[in-house]
């Protein structure tokens, strides 16, 4: 097995180094005493500098991990490493709900452990990069694959028992340990507990973006509005519409909530007697806007709180998040 793995072009090289040294003394692959890789076997290989070489492993000198020895070579000497374990976590996007699952999920962890943060945006192509280049980098995976689907084949390249799936459970990913959202259900639920606000109203809109948004979020909005024979309609972007007197508008993204509600006074209407806004994923701004935004949210927090504790204690298990109503002025 190669000691030295140098994949990424996102991370620095002389991190990449270090990492590998670290990561091989935790898997065990390298002992105290044994001999490292040459500056010149590394430097041929992935056609980098010695110098890179030199200032990676002089890195390691200065923290106690490695020596020299003149005419010999580089040897481990201490596999006391302030590092003990290397979680590579990959969002679909960056938003302050990932931001607060986050920094929810480190501040949980032992503190020797490291956090590598990556972001797919929910491309196929950057996806399996990411995971391919970091193959067998790091301790623990943690995924969350968005609306991508047939990422199940990529995942497999990773080891089984270091992979843990976040947010959305595809079908060929359910060997997984996770810790989930049930969107359909959820928006259900929550509806339901709306149901005499929005009966209010005359239709419901939610505004859907495919490319980002849960199919299951859709498949409960429509379910509530068939059982309860509620007039809907499902828009892939609010920007061209105009709003009408007598909707209640569903809205996923905050661009949209706030494109609604410049409308809205543009027309002189007013939030919860003219129209109903329906926010999703809460964060502090709703609770002032508008006198208080409606919100249906799962809590980041507790999620980041609950992926911390499987990996610390190494958990099989799939978990759902739950999903709550928070109910403001605006419905």
């Amino acid at each position: 097995m190669s000691i030295i793995s140098i994949k990424n072009i996102g991370v620095p090289i002389i991190k990449q180094i270090i990492n590998s040294v670290e990561l091989a003394v935790v898997n065990k692959i390298l002992k105290k005493g044994d001999k490292l890789p040459s500056v010149n076997s590394i430097r041929n290989k992935y056609s980098i500098s010695r110098d890179t070489v030199f200032s990676a492993y002089k890195k390691l000198k200065m923290r106690g991990i490695i020596q020299s020895v003149p005419g010999k070579g580089y040897y481990l000497i201490s596999e006391n490493i302030t590092t003990s374990k290397k979680i590579f976590l990959l969002f679909d996007e960056l938003n302050a709900f990932k931001e607060n699952l986050y920094n929810s999920f480190i501040s949980k962890l032992e503190p020797n452990i490291d956090v590598d943060v990556f972001f797919h945006h929910f491309n196929y192509d950057v996806f399996r990069n990411a995971v391919i280049n970091n193959n067998g980098n790091y301790s623990y995976y943690v995924i969350m694959p968005g609306n991508l689907n047939n990422i199940g084949p990529i995942i497999n390249f990773l080891p089984d028992k270091k992979v843990y799936i976040l947010d959305q459970i595809h079908d060929d990913l359910k060997k997984y340990p996770a810790i989930y959202q049930n969107f359909e259900k959820g928006i259900i639920d929550c509806l339901n507990e709306l149901r005499s606000k929005i009966l209010n109203y005359s239709k419901m809109i939610l505004v859907f973006d495919q490319l980002k948004q849960p199919e299951s979020i859709k498949k409960g909005f429509k379910a509530f509005c068939y059982n309860n024979k509620i007039q809907f309609e499902i828009l892939s972007s609010i920007e061209d519409r105009s709003i009408e007197k007598g909707n209640v508008y569903m809205l996923l993204e905050d661009s949209s909530l706030i494109s609604v509600i410049k409308k809205a006074r543009i027309k002189n209407m007013k939030v919860s007697k003219d129209i109903g806004i329906i926010s999703y994923n809460d964060t502090p701004l709703k609770e002032i806007i508008e006198n208080g935004i409606t919100v249906i949210s799962t809590d980041f927090n507790e999620m980041g709180t609950k992926l911390a504790e499987m990996i610390t204690n190494r958990l099989k298990v799939k978990i759902e998040n739950n999903i709550s109503l928070t109910l403001r002025n605006s419905v």
